[in-house]
């Protein structure tokens, strides 16, 4: 059973298959109770929603936030400190500069380092499981590198609730597989080939029957602007204020936990392939990166990427 809808700016799919009946129209019902929640929550995009209180507020005292928001403030501040603070949910005065949210400009320097100054992930205290407080009043949260994994988190729970142990859930490509499809075949997840201007699959990773396992990927290739012969990628680095020089095009992870992999293929995309790499086997996570070489394109893989979980198969250009 396949079941479509949009959300978050972009679509959800969810496959399952049951043993127990499970009438599709329940399975919807549950999933939209789910994103509704979670637009509530976490939407940046909705004047009423709780994160936009938050930033809106201009307050440095503990706030009444959503349990939801303060998980992923934990989680975003683990990253950020095995990242070597290039990954920051306080950046978006930074997009905003820079204008990758409306009319792309260079900053000047002054205006980055400024700007610079007013983020930082050790500005957010987690004061409680539903408090949160600021360092100075104008700190404000985007969640929206770490919003898609959490939220297969949460359709893949609601699935789980109803007695399903078998899916493919899927939101703006971030996925999260478990158990297997009809008669124990394997689930065949596709990884995109970082390619502008158009879609065509690079691997196909088929993953055996098994427990919950999310296959995420990030890249450069597809948000950015040139200007005046240069080009700017979308991912910007907290540490420095601009968008990265390096030449990382994507990141694929693959871990339980879609909001880990989702937070961290951001953060390994920002920190390019040699450091990725060296905090990959440090936290042994599974992870592929593709890297520019002029024309071409070069693979490299992590130690945990090498899993009898998985099997990576090629596709021929």
């Amino acid at each position: 059973m396949t079941i479509t809808g949009f959300a978050q700016g972009t679509t959800y799919n969810i496959s399952y298959w049951t043993a127990d009946s499970v009438p599709a129209e329940t399975v919807e019902a549950h999933a939209e109770q789910v994103l509704e929640k979670i637009d509530v929550e976490l939407s940046t995009y909705r004047d009423d929603s709780d994160i936009v209180d938050f930033n809106n507020s201009r307050v440095t005292e503990a706030q009444v936030v959503p349990a939801s928001l303060v998980d992923l403030v934990r989680i975003a501040k683990t990253v950020s400190a095995q990242s070597h603070g290039c990954y920051d949910l306080t950046i978006r005065p930074l997009f905003t500069l820079w204008g990758f949210d409306g009319t792309f400009r260079v900053p000047s320097a002054s205006a980055v380092e400024e700007t610079r100054r007013r983020i930082g992930m050790d500005r957010l205290t987690i004061a409680g499981p539903t408090l949160l407080a600021k360092a100075e009043a104008d700190i404000g949260i985007d969640v929206s590198s770490i919003a898609q994994g959490y939220s297969t988190a949460l359709l893949a729970a609601a699935l789980e609730d109803l007695g399903i142990t078998n899916y493919l859930v899927e939101v703006g490509g971030e996925l999260l597989v478990k158990g297997g499809k009809p008669g124990g075949e394997d689930w065949r997840v596709a990884i995109e080939r970082p390619l502008a201007g158009e879609r065509a699959i690079q691997k196909i990773v088929e993953i055996e029957p098994g427990g919950a396992l999310s296959v995420v990927t990030s890249g450069t290739y597809r948000h950015y602007y040139d200007e005046a012969g240069k080009r700017y990628s979308h991912i910007l680095d907290a540490r420095t204020g601009s968008p990265v020089t390096h030449d990382l095009l994507s990141v694929t992870v693959i871990h339980p936990d879609p909001t880990i992999a989702d937070a961290w293929s951001t953060a390994l995309l920002c920190l390019g392939t040699k450091a990725a790499l060296e905090v990959s086997r440090k936290l042994d996570m599974a992870v592929m990166l593709v890297e520019a070489d002029g024309d071409e394109w070069r693979e490299h893989f992590s130690p945990a990427f090498e899993n009898p979980r998985w099997q990576v198969q090629a596709v021929p250009e």
